[in-house]
């Protein structure tokens, strides 16, 4: 996504524990308001959760533990892809397509190589690709209150990429939003809030627990594929401001979805993309932007299950403010 100016934090009261800030969310006012964001904000920060020089975040909720337990969820051996191919042409929700330049080819008689350049934008509403935690301020400041002048022109000092190096193995949970409301995509500008959420735990059985990653279907690529490409940037259905509640009382580790996470526009004044800025920066919880879940949707129910292992791995790229990635699922 691109950087948003800075929002104003009044305050900031640091979660000692997960307790506190569990017991903290529970009498925060709703956050369907500027105002209603701000206090809750105050109240329920990860900022030094995980010590003053934390720059991990939600990953710290996947333990070698969380990682056995969703490796025992691998049954099948089937993987499924849940990366959009990269867009190569310009569309009115491409509006920074891969340059992608062959620098030597199979066409001369006596070649012995291929060999090719890739040149790409990707945090935007076009490319399947992570944001690290120096992606969004909010107050001057990134998660873990770092100051926002720690990322300059050479790229993240701190909360870069690169501190995903090691990628992010956990329990995947599949959320088919669309289907759940029987419809085959949620149209533009569709809010799903936090009761929808709790609506589909309580149908399907399925509880998300700390250090699960959610995948998110609305539908996206269906509806694209019935109507062509339209502009997400201004008008998609999306996450309402009210789920950040929801994944924080879970331990939510990462949260990926088939738009840029917001519902847009958002519904609040003055908070033009709420999600991002509660999610990385106040809670410090990955998000994956623009996936691709509709194989994976078909290999669910298939199998009549919602959870999978997941695996995600950025490019180790030191500095980055994020990185395409390709997250794989394995029942």
């Amino acid at each position: 996504m691109k950087l948003l100016p800075p929002l104003v934090l009044a305050a900031i009261v640091f979660a000692s524990s997960p307790s506190t800030a569990q017991e903290a969310s529970t009498t925060t006012p709703p956050l369907t308001t500027s105002e209603g964001i701000r206090a809750w904000k105050v109240k329920n920060s990860n900022w030094q959760r995980w010590g003053p020089k934390d720059e991990l975040g939600s990953a710290n909720l996947i333990s070698p533990a969380k990682r056995k337990q969703a490796a025992r969820l691998v049954q099948d051996g089937v993987s499924v892809s849940l990366a959009r191919t990269i867009e190569t042409h310009q569309a009115e929700d491409v509006p920074s397509p891969l340059v992608h330049t062959m620098l030597a080819s199979g066409e001369p008689a006596d070649s012995q190589y291929s060999a090719d350049s890739l040149s790409i934008g990707f945090h935007g509403w076009s490319h399947t690709h992570i944001d690290a935690l120096c992606h969004i301020f909010d107050g001057g400041k990134t998660f873990n209150g770092y100051d926002q002048s720690r990322v300059n022109a050479s790229g993240c000092s701190v909360l870069s990429v690169n501190a995903l190096k090691n990628g992010l193995v956990t329990r995947g949970v599949l959320i088919d939003m669309a289907e759940f409301k029987g419809v085959p995509y949620l149209e533009p500008g569709t809010p799903i809030r936090a009761e929808d959420l709790d609506a589909w735990e309580k149908k399907t059985k399925v509880q998300v627990s700390s250090g699960d990653a959610v995948i998110i279907r609305t539908g996206r690529w269906a509806r694209r594929a019935a109507v062509g490409p339209w502009d997400v940037s201004k008008h998609s259905a999306g996450l309402h401001a009210s789920t950040a509640e929801w994944f924080h009382k879970r331990g939510v580790s990462l949260v990926a979805t088939d738009v840029g996470a917001d519902m847009l526009p958002s519904g609040i004044e003055g908070n033009p993309m709420p999600v991002h800025v509660l999610l990385i920066n106040t809670l410090g919880i990955y998000i994956i932007d623009n996936v691709d879940p509709e194989a994976l949707k078909k290999a669910a129910a298939e199998r009549h299950r919602y959870d999978f292992l997941l695996t995600v791995a950025p490019l180790a790229v030191e500095g980055g403010t994020g990185s395409p990635v390709n997250p794989i699922a394995l029942f």
